[in-house]
């Protein structure tokens, strides 16, 4: 997946894995799909190059009213960002039911670059380098 930001960049490039669609999920887990903007959670960005992810996704969302019932959660787990979209309904004061609407996929980044796609010398912020010795030990997006 890529992602472009107009008209100047930065553009990312993420490797998809574990995708279900929302058709692929079980009917009884599915909820109503809301047209709501979405309210954002972002866990485990910790350092300055997961928070410049966070940014980067960010970005491509309005900013949502409070009344809004729609989440997408964007969690980093030993550099790999699981995304989940749900609706959430009040049940009582305390208490919260979530329901998936899907779809749900794994993403890997592995490219930052400083410009659009159609920009053939625009500088390369990071790149994914997993051939290096210290490449297991070492986490990017998180401390």
């Amino acid at each position: 997946m890529i992602i472009s930001h107009l008209p100047y960049g930065p553009t990312c490039y993420f490797g998809l894995s574990n995708c279900v669609m929302r058709h692929d999920l079980p009917r009884s887990e599915i909820g109503t799909m809301s047209e709501a903007f979405p309210h954002l959670i972002f866990n485990n960005f910790n350092t300055k190059l997961g928070e410049r992810f966070s940014n980067i996704l960010k970005y491509l969302f309005p900013v949502p009213k409070s009344e809004s019932r729609r989440v997408i959660t964007f969690s980093n787990q030993s550099d790999s960002i699981s995304f989940r979209h749900h609706v959430y309904t009040k049940e009582s004061h305390k208490d919260v039911s979530l329901s998936e609407v899907g779809p749900r996929f794994e993403m890997k980044p592995y490219q930052i670059t400083l410009g659009t796609l159609d920009m053939k010398d625009a500088h390369t912020e990071w790149v994914l380098r997993p051939y290096m010795n210290t490449a297991k030990k070492r986490k990017s997006l998180a401390k």
